[in-house]
């Protein structure tokens, strides 16, 4: 096998060795991983802070709340909250690379709701109203667990740290079950 095709993936022997030296130097992927969670994350976190405290033009927490209300989420407060700290902490989890297969269910279960509730109906594009946008949001998350967050995140120094398939899977299947259980309630 050639070895140019790995250059931006190294073994997991490579990228265990690498993991323990703190001094080791830091790639164009790992910047390049930190652009995606920086920019991905931050405006998620903006996304739920309108939400939250209506800034960033957004409605806060009451008129969210009595959208979710609309949709046929009771009480809608509480499911505006959830959804936008779910949105918010999710986000900031991505960016700086912290508890990152947490960040990313958290945000996939929002869009799994969001794709269920709101957009679903109309088709993918979202020039229709459909789940176009939704599903790049999840999808995004989703490859930030399994490829995780890089060597310039909080998460280096964990298990979890270097992303993978059961990271990616524990992701989707929360994302998936706390979606469900918001929908079924």
């Amino acid at each position: 096998m050639d070895t140019k095709l790995n250059i931006f993936r190294p073994s997991a022997t490579t990228e265990s060795a690498a993991q323990s030296t703190v001094t080791a130097k830091s790639s164009a992927s790992d910047w390049g991983l930190l652009l995606i969670r920086l920019t991905f994350g931050l405006l998620m976190a903006g996304h739920g802070a309108q939400k939250l405290f209506g800034i960033f033009g957004g409605k806060g927490l009451t008129e969210t709340g009595k959208g979710f209300a609309a949709l046929g989420f009771h009480p809608g407060k509480l499911f505006a909250l959830i959804c936008g700290l779910s949105e918010f902490l999710g986000g900031l989890g991505l960016a700086l690379g912290l508890l990152t297969p947490l960040a990313a269910a958290a945000i996939i279960g929002v869009m799994i709701n969001a794709m269920a509730t709101v957009t679903g109906a109309h088709g993918l594009w979202e020039t229709d109203g459909g789940v176009e946008y939704n599903v790049c949001i999840a999808m995004v998350a989703l490859a930030v667990a399994a490829i995780g967050p890089g060597r310039l995140a909080v998460d280096r120094f964990f298990r979890w740290g270097t992303g993978g398939w059961p990271e990616a899977a524990f992701a989707l299947g929360l994302g998936g079950i706390a979606a469900a259980i918001a929908l079924s309630i």
